[in-house]
């Protein structure tokens, strides 16, 4: 394996839960570039690194030096330069994540260069509240975004819903729970889809995202109806969840926003 082929190193790897990690990742001997807030980069990994124990067995790879690459959103903010940090789920069947999942501190990981996207807060006039839906690790543009721009806004209402299935599952819970307690214009609102599961009785929100728009439950959470008047929407995650949540909106007035078209919903498709 070339050395230009593992271009960064691992600083730091939490794991959330089983099969759920946030990964640090610093370049080694090259600057990462400006970024904004949303968009994306690539991870990459040769077929020859060892698969994590939780992954599943993988028939043999027809080229193993070649690198193995898929883009993730970037979970950290677009001031901090030493690293760039990911949120990633573990598909036991997959070709890269169980070779990520192995990873620890001081590992190397191929690193894209190139950052790119659409899905970030610059066609958003400022005047606008937001309103953040994700499910599973399609918070993590979110957590760019918030970490970046909270601190230069007080006057725009945030707020960031996050759908799992369990409780230990929200990753990043401790940290936005603790942003909104210090910044009033912060609300953050966990949502489960399996609260008869939990080993604590769960007293937040749970249901699917979508309905829990069309039966108020978002709306009396946030403390105000969000109106296509005043607020863009942004949806990460399942794809279930978006098609439900786009049609959901469209109900109330909101549209899709695209290339041809401006809107107030904003959707990352990157399943």
């Amino acid at each position: 394996m070339a050395s230009q082929d593992t271009n960064a190193i691992v600083l730091q790897r939490v794991e959330v839960a089983p099969g759920l990690m946030i990964l640090r990742v610093a370049p080694d001997g090259w600057e990462l570039p400006e970024f904004t807030p949303g968009q994306f980069n690539v991870l990459g990994m040769p077929g020859t690194a060892p698969r994590c124990e939780l992954s599943d067995a993988e028939e043999n790879l027809k080229d193993p030096e070649k690198l193995l690459k898929r883009a993730y959103s970037i979970a950290s903010s677009s001031v901090a330069k030493e690293f760039l940090e990911f949120y990633i789920t573990l598909v036991r069947s997959g070709g890269l994540t169980p070779r990520l999942f192995a990873l620890g501190p001081g590992d190397r990981v191929f690193l894209g260069e190139k950052i790119t996207g659409r899905f970030t807060l610059e066609e958003v006039p400022e005047d606008q509240n937001l309103l953040l839906i994700g499910t599973g690790t399609g918070l993590a543009p979110y957590m760019s975004m918030i970490r970046t721009v909270l601190p230069k806004r007080l006057d725009r209402r945030i707020t960031v819903v996050h759908g799992a299935r369990h409780s230990w599952d929200l990753g990043y819970r401790a940290e936005l729970n603790t942003m909104a307690r210090l910044a009033p214009n912060l609300t953050y609102i966990p949502v489960i889809t399996r609260p008869a599961e939990e080993t604590v009785p769960w007293n937040g929100l749970s249901g699917y995202l979508q309905d829990l728009w069309r039966d108020g439950s978002l709306s009396a959470a946030i403390g105000e109806t969000p109106r296509p008047e005043d607020t863009h929407v942004f949806l990460c995650g399942s794809p279930a969840m978006i098609e439900g949540a786009v049609e959901a909106l469209a109900e109330d007035g909101f549209v899709e926003h695209t290339r041809k078209q401006d809107g107030q919903v904003h959707v990352e498709r990157y399943w």
